[in-house]
């Protein structure tokens, strides 16, 4: 049997986080193993799994895998469709699930499909410091410790799977929706999720954006009186600024050079980039321009699209 190729990663310099990818269709996918970094919502993945259809075990032994695959398998059994999550819960996880694993795609009885839940370190340490649970391999050293362990132990078994699914930025109902398409027999497909965000420098800079536009040189509707209190979605602020020859300029050459960079960042494989857009305050200029470029964008192949007003409802 030919050895399986590992999945792709990026090829920019960045790290190869923000990745989500199919290594094969899904087909009917009857039996689900998911695995994958502590913290990576492999909870959320099994109860929307649940949710489809699916009978779900969580935590499952890696030696009992096979035992459950020949009862689903009897005659007269109701069970069609399957999913489990194994992860270094286990303390012979490790050690047993590859062999585990290879055995039941070589018996033939069954399909299985191995899908891998990772995210970013700095995701993954806020997930551990909100919910205030220990990491597994942490052992009274800090939950970073314990997740850069994690992440090169289970190197190999990421190298096994069919779908690497990037966590980091998604909402619960995404991987719902995302479990969703699996269930239909539907290849899920990456495309890059582009978040246009709009912010205030006083604030402070976005600490997830990939790019960012200074928009401070445009004319400012602080310093109307009558505009003040409003924000840049408001059509008398946006009037305002499109008056500006220079606006209108600037916006149309911005939308021009990201319509031409976007598509390479698709065509490279990442599946997350935000586009910070940064006034002094976050309340005008920033909103109007981030509005004007979710419009010039909006229609760009393989890219879903996403608006953020960060600093909109904050004074001055």
């Amino acid at each position: 049997m030919a050895k399986k190729a590992a999945p792709r990663t990026a090829t920019s310099g960045r790290t190869a986080r923000h990745r989500q990818e199919a290594r094969r269709p899904a087909g009917n996918a009857r039996f689900i193993i998911l695995t994958g970094l502590s913290g990576s919502g492999k909870s959320q993945a099994i109860r929307a799994l649940e949710d489809l259809g699916y009978f779900c075990v969580d935590n499952m032994p890696t030696t009992l895998i096979p035992t459950l695959v020949r009862l689903s398998r009897r005659a007269g059994s109701e069970i069609s469709r399957i999913a489990v999550t194994a992860d270094v819960r286990e303390r012979a996880f490790l050690s047993q699930f590859p062999k585990v694993f290879r055995k039941l795609r070589r018996t033939g009885s069954v399909r299985p499909m191995l899908i891998f839940l990772e995210a970013t370190h700095e995701a993954l340490v806020r997930r551990f410091s909100e919910s205030r649970r220990p990491h597994p391999l942490a052992h009274g050293r800090s939950v970073s410790e314990g997740i850069r362990e994690e992440r090169q132990r289970l190197a190999g078994i990421r190298g096994m799977a069919d779908a690497i699914v990037d966590t980091s930025n998604m909402t619960v109902h995404e991987l719902r929706r995302f479990f969703q398409r699996l269930s239909r027999g539907q290849t899920p497909k990456p495309g890059l999720v582009l978040t246009l965000l709009s912010f205030g420098f006083k604030h402070g800079l976005p600490v997830d954006a990939d790019l960012v536009f200074d928009v401070r040189c445009l004319p400012n509707p602080h310093f109307v009186p009558s505009l003040r209190p409003r924000t840049g979605r408001d059509r008398s602020v946006i009037r305002y600024m499109e008056r500006d020859e220079g606006t209108r300029e600037f916006i149309r050459r911005l939308i021009e050079y990201l319509r031409y960079l976007i598509p390479l960042y698709v065509q490279e494989g990442k599946s997350y980039l935000t586009i910070a857009v940064g006034c002094t305050g976050g309340r005008h200029r920033s909103v109007m321009v981030a509005e004007s470029l979710r419009g010039g964008l909006e229609d760009l192949s393989g890219v879903r699209l996403r608006l953020r007003h960060r600093d909109i409802l904050l004074e001055g």
